[in-house]
């Protein structure tokens, strides 16, 4: 299933991450440092990295499953360029294209990815009453303070 291909890679650039600050942290340890303590130290950064992402997805996921009969349109999406604003929230504008005979809703979820590419934060917005053969956009924000360069993609979207 796609949807899970999605998941394990962010999760398998966690574990790599935690390895990698592992590795640095045995390299740079003090002498009071010994291997159970610094992995201990990276165990925790791995757990923190991964409730970020746990959360983030879970909250966005919840809003899908609630979502019955839609139909994935993640390529009548389009997403404006990432800004950050002086409360260290990052938004972006969504446009959605509704090729339908109706008029329907749209939810996306937008996932905001750091510099290095690993998943920051990840939302859900709801686009509704979007007129058929019409566009209508929205804005999606993070829930958190992101800094440095934040990338944004859709995940996934449906029309409903």
């Amino acid at each position: 299933m796609t949807g899970n291909r999605t998941h394990r890679a962010p999760i398998t650039i966690v574990t790599i991450a935690a390895l990698t600050a592992l590795t640095a942290l045995t390299g740079c340890s003090d002498d009071d440092d010994t291997p159970s303590s610094v992995a201990s130290k990276a165990a925790s950064i791995a757990s923190q990295a991964t409730e970020v992402f746990a959360s983030a997805t879970a909250e966005a996921g919840k809003k899908f499953d609630d979502v019955k009969n839609g139909v994935d349109v993640k390529d009548n999406v389009t997403l404006g360029t990432p800004r950050t604003g002086s409360d260290g929230r990052t938004t972006v504008d969504v446009t959605v294209k509704n090729t339908g005979d109706a008029q329907k809703s749209f939810l996306v979820q937008v996932n905001f990815k750091d510099g290095g590419g690993d998943l920051a934060d990840a939302v859900a917005v709801t686009v509704s009453d979007v007129p058929a053969g019409g566009s209508k956009k929205a804005t999606a924000r993070s829930n958190r303070d992101l800094s440095g360069t934040v990338k944004t993609e859709v995940a996934r979207a449906v029309r409903y």
